[in-house]
C-alpha cells in the first residue's frame, strides 16, 4: 500500500477473483510464498487437496488457544480453518469468510467428513467481502435474484437493502470474536477499502480480542509499474502495504499492543530493487474506555531507558509510573504483550471503582510510595524469620 494513491487501470477485484478461480481448481505455486512450519498433529486430519490448494505466507494459526471463536478473513480452501477447528476444540468456533464461490465450494467439500472425523462439528464458511463484514453476500444475491436492478429506483432499493441486512443480520456481529486472523490476503483489498478492512476487523473483536495477520509486505512504495499489472496485485506483490504503513494501519484502526511476530529473513520476491517478504503481526483490542484514578501504578524492567505505549504514555525503566485502572489491567493482563515487561504495584487500600476519580492520562507522572500505600502508613516490620535474610549463605 503505498502513502500516495496512484490510478490503477484495471479491476483488482476481478483480476482477484479471476486467479484464484483458478488457483481452486488446479494448485498455483507461484501464488503465493510456501509456508512451513504447521503443526504435523493438525495437517495429518487434512484432505490433500486442501493443503495442495493453500496459499499463505504465514502461519497466524499457531497463535490461537482452545474454546476461542476465531475468524478467518480470505480463507480460500480453508486449510487455517480446518487446523484452527482442531486447536480450538470442541468448544471453540471457526469462520471461514470469503467472496470466491470456487474456493468456498472447495473449503466446504469436506466439512461433513471431516466433522465425522473430529467427533464435533464447529466450522462454517460464509460469503462475504472481508472489508465488508456485515453484509451476508448470499442473501443479498437472492435479493437481487428477485429484484433485478434497471433502474435509480432499484439502485436506491439495493442500497437500502444491503444497510439494512448489515443492521438486522450482520454477517459478523460486532464484539462477538476472539481472534481475528488472516493470510496473505488483506494485500489483495484494493487500496480505497483498506481502511475500512481495519475498521471492520476491529469491530467484530470482543474487548481483549487480538487479530494475528500474515501479510506480504514491501520496504519501498510499489512503482507504478507494479501496481498496474494485474498478475502483480493479484500475485500478492502489488497490493503489498509498507513494513511500518503495515503496522500503522492497526494503530489507526484503534488496536493497541502491536507487535511483529515473525519476520520473513530473506525476500519472497525482489522486483524493480523492492523487497516483498511475509511479516507476521498480533495487535489487541479494548484501550479504548474511561481512565480511574484507583492508586496503581506499574514499574518497567527493561532493557530500555524507556518506552512508550500506544496511547503516548511513557515508562521509565525503574520507576513508579502512575496509570489509570484501565491502562493498569491492560500492562498486567497475562494474555497481553507487555505482561513479561512490567512489574505490578497495587495499592495497599483498594479503591472501589464506583468511587474513583477521573485519572489525567495526558501527563505522566511518577507515583510516590505514598500514593500507594497511604499516607498514614506507619507499619515497621523486622521480623527477621524472613528468608531475604536467612542465614542461609545461598539465600542471597
Amino acid at each position: 500500500m503505498t502513502d500516495t494513491p496512484t490510478a490503477i487501470a484495471y479491476d483488482i477485484e476481478q483480476a482477484v477473483l479471476e486467479r484464484y478461480e483458478a488457483g481452486a481448481h488446479q494448485p498455483e505455486a507461484l501464488l503465493c510464498c510456501p509456508t512451513d512450519g504447521y503443526d504435523s498433529r493438525y495437517l495429518e486430519n487434512l484432505p490433500p487437496e486442501i493443503i495442495e490448494k493453500d496459499y499463505g505466507c504465514g502461519d497466524p494459526t499457531r497463535y490461537v488457544e482452545v474454546g476461542e471463536t476465531v475468524v478467518d478473513l480470505g480463507s480460500g480452501a480453508g486449510k487455517n480453518c480446518y487446523i484452527l477447528a482442531q486447536r480450538v476444540g470442541e468448544k471453540g468456533r471457526v469462520i471461514g469468510v470469503d467472496f470466491n464461490d470456487e474456493m468456498l465450494t472447495l473449503s466446504r467439500k469436506y466439512l461433513n467428513e471431516f466433522g465425522e472425523k473430529l467427533g464435533y462439528r464447529n466450522l462454517s464458511f460464509v460469503k462475504g467481502k472481508i472489508q465488508d463484514l456485515s453484509l451476508k453476500l448470499d442473501a443479498i444475491e437472492a435479493w437481487l435474484r428477485r429484484n433485478p436492478i434497471t433502474t435509480l429506483e432499484g439502485v436506491t432499493a439495493f442500497e437500502a437493502t444491503c444497510d439494512r441486512l448489515r443492521t438486522e443480520n450482520p454477517l459478523i456481529p460486532s464484539d462477538s470474536v476472539d481472534v481475528v486472523i488472516s493470510n496473505c490476503v488483506l494485500n489483495l483489498v484494493r487500496p480505497q477499502d483498506k481502511q475500512q478492512l481495519f475498521q471492520e476487523i476491529f469491530r467484530v473483536l470482543k474487548r481483549g480480542g487480538r487479530a494475528v495477520i500474515s501479510d506480504i509486505v514491501c520496504d519501498e512504495d510499489p512503482t507504478p509499474a507494479i501496481l498496474n499489472d494485474p498478475k502483480l496485485w493479484s500475485g500478492c506483490i502489488a497490493g503489498a502495504f509498507r513494513e511500518h504503513v503495515f503496522l500503522e494501519m492497526f494503530e489507526q484502526a484503534g488496536f493497541h499492543g502491536i507487535e511483529i511476530l515473525a519476520r520473513q529473513e530473506e525476500p519472497w520476491q525482489v522486483i524493480d530493487g523492492i523487497e516483498f517478504r511475509s511479516l507476521t503481526v498480533r495487535a489487541y483490542k479494548g484501550k479504548q474506555g474511561p481512565c480511574l484514578e484507583r492508586n496503581q501504578a506499574v514499574i518497567y524492567k527493561g532493557p530500555w531507558k524507556s518506552v512508550q505505549d500506544d496511547d503516548g504514555h511513557t515508562l521509565y525503566r525503574g520507576q513508579r509510573m502512575a496509570v489509570c485502572d484501565k491502562t493498569f489491567h491492560l500492562y498486567t493482563n497475562p494474555n497481553s504483550s507487555y505482561y513479561l515487561d512490567i512489574i505490578p504495584i497495587q495499592p495497599y487500600a483498594d479503591i472501589p471503582l464506583e468511587s474513583a476519580q477521573t485519572f489525567d492520562c495526558s501527563r505522566d507522572t511518577i507515583r510516590h510510595p505514598r500514593e500507594t500505600k497511604g499516607a498514614d502508613y506507619h507499619d515497621t516490620v523486622t521480623d527477621n524469620s524472613s528468608s531475604c535474610c536467612s542465614p542461609d549463605p545461598g539465600c542471597c
